[in-house]
């Protein structure tokens, strides 16, 4: 049977980070960009992996506890690969969570216990871009000298783009699709027969994502639901404000 397990998955993330990473090489604009993108890359990637361990914990499951990930240390959660491909590439992933779903409690199914942890992740991006959004208006609003400075504005783009990672990194990992969040989120509303075909084929799913970003197919769904997103945090943020 042919075979496709994450270090296949590895070879070709690093290929397209190197083809991305010569695309910057020469635009002097794009590479300033993205330095600025790094810091919410740190933030987003922690953070998300932070819920995932988090929720587990909260659910009886104490595995990323003793694995040190409930930190907010980025270097416990960050994936080289995936970290570079969000910084070049738009898509990426932090070091995966380990958890137990034996040590579940036992108040909800395990399926709905896994959705909670999964989600977790997502969920914490989403609330991370509402955050920043709120201090990029409150910036606006009460101290709109401070884009002029030179610092302001490097500031000002930092914010900005921690907001666009969040969002982009919460929604793209909500794509029904192993092995992304996704997944396990809509897995307790599938009949049981779907279930253990997706389990036991799950090499296609990584095939079928591949080729989905590879073709810009991703970028197709997401980015509708993206924008979407990114106006409605938006537009309560300058409520908030008056702006």
């Amino acid at each position: 049977m042919f075979s496709f397990d994450r270090r296949t998955l590895y070879i070709i993330t690093i290929v397209l980070f190197v083809v991305a990473l010569m695309q910057y090489a020469t635009d002097t604009e794009r590479l300033v960009s993205l330095l600025l993108t790094a810091p919410g890359v740190l933030i987003a990637i922690t953070f998300h992996e932070f819920a995932h361990g988090f929720a587990a914990y909260k659910l009886g499951d104490d595995t990323a506890k003793n694995d040190g990930r409930l930190s907010l240390n980025p270097l416990a959660h960050l994936d080289p690969v995936g970290t570079l491909m969000l910084l070049v590439a738009g898509f990426g992933w932090g070091k995966p969570v380990e958890v137990n779903p034996r040590n579940y409690n036992r108040n909800i199914s395990v399926e709905k216990a896994d959705a909670i942890v999964s989600i977790a992740g997502p969920l914490m991006n989403f609330i991370l871009a509402f955050v920043f959004s709120i201090i990029y208006c409150a910036i606006l609003k009460f101290a709109p000298s401070f884009l002029y400075m030179q610092l302001g504005q490097i500031i000002i783009k930092m914010i900005g783009y921690t907001i666009v990672v969040n969002i982009g990194l919460g929604t793209f990992n909500l794509i029904p699709l192993p092995p992304l969040d996704g997944s396990k989120v809509i897995m307790p509303f599938l009949p049981l027969n779907v279930k253990q075909w997706i389990s036991a084929n799950q090499y296609i799913f990584y095939i079928v994502f591949l080729v989905i970003y590879v073709t810009g197919i991703a970028s197709w769904i997401i980015t509708p639901a993206i924008n979407a997103i990114s106006n409605g945090i938006l537009s309560v943020a300058t409520f908030i404000f008056g702006l």
